[in-house]
């Protein structure tokens, strides 16, 4: 019987090249050079355009040139999405974090804008990934890492990005339906007088179902107003791990750990 023939070496061709592009990625999105640092600082710069877009889409959905620009945006979406995925150093890791998630949900809003028109509104997630990523902190806001100002933009950025998401829940599912929800500035304007308890009674939603959602929206957004206030006025602790005990958080000048009173070596910026 003749030998069969061996196996062609395309795939192995295409395996190494799957290779390269991971380990090109990889130094793009985690290197430490200033050509890596520079693609980080253009990929965070069109975060916050694509943010903007998200932002304004219920008022621009009914032009002729949104779908064009929905498209667009869905392709760099897409694309973005890929690459984080082919640069991760773990991909069981990557695909159990929540950003991913949200990204993935964000991409599909994008991808059948017609058919997903009332869920448009978890486009504002991004917001909250890009201010809870390691790959903001560690690119743009270096010097802030760890600090009181990473925990304050944190709080802000989540608030912020839950104003939007109620606003445009509550434009997607009460605007047809309710005589004095006329825009989305309407929805923002209900939104915010009510987590902030303001409450001037002009704009309700209608029945049970509305009084209960507004019960919601002033509790969690008051829960959010109350962590942004504890990052602005509690005292800021450093963190870093007690190798005895564990605990996180120290005093800025702490020798000794409170829990355990092991002696700590945190690191500092002194000379």
């Amino acid at each position: 019987m003749a030998p069969k023939n061996p196996a062609p070496a395309i795939p192995h061709d295409r395996d190494s090249r799957l290779q390269r592009l991971r380990v090109w990625l990889r130094h793009l999105f985690y290197g430490e050079s200033p050509g890596a640092i520079r693609f980080r600082l253009g990929v965070i710069a069109l975060d916050f355009v694509l943010i903007g877009f998200f932002i304004i889409t219920p008022m621009v959905r009914d032009r002729p040139v949104f779908l064009i620009l929905d498209y667009v945006i869905a392709v760099i979406v897409a694309i973005d999405v890929a690459a984080r995925t082919l640069a991760a150093p773990h991909l069981s890791q990557w695909f159990r974090r929540p950003t991913f998630w949200i990204d993935l949900a964000v991409l599909i809003t994008l991808l059948f804008p017609l058919w997903l028109a009332n869920f448009a509104f978890l486009r504002v997630l991004r917001l909250w990934t890009l201010f809870h990523s390691d790959f903001f902190w560690e690119t743009v806001a270096r010097r802030y890492d760890n600090t009181r100002w990473e925990e304050t933009s944190k709080a802000l950025a989540t608030l912020v990005t839950y104003l939007f998401i109620v606003t445009g829940f509550v434009y997607a599912f009460y605007a047809r339906n309710h005589p004095n929800i006329h825009g989305y500035v309407d929805a923002l304007y209900f939104t915010v007088s009510t987590v902030t308890t303001t409450g001037f009674g002009d704009i309700t939603l209608p029945g049970p179902s509305g009084r209960l959602l507004s019960i919601l929206i002033m509790l969690s957004g008051f829960t959010l107003f109350v962590r942004l206030a504890q990052a602005l006025l509690r005292p800021h602790k450093v963190r870093f791990t007690c190798q005895d005990c564990g605990l996180m958080r120290h005093d800025l000048d702490a020798v000794h750990c409170k829990a355990c009173g092991v002696l700590l070596n945190i690191p500092n910026d002194e000379v």
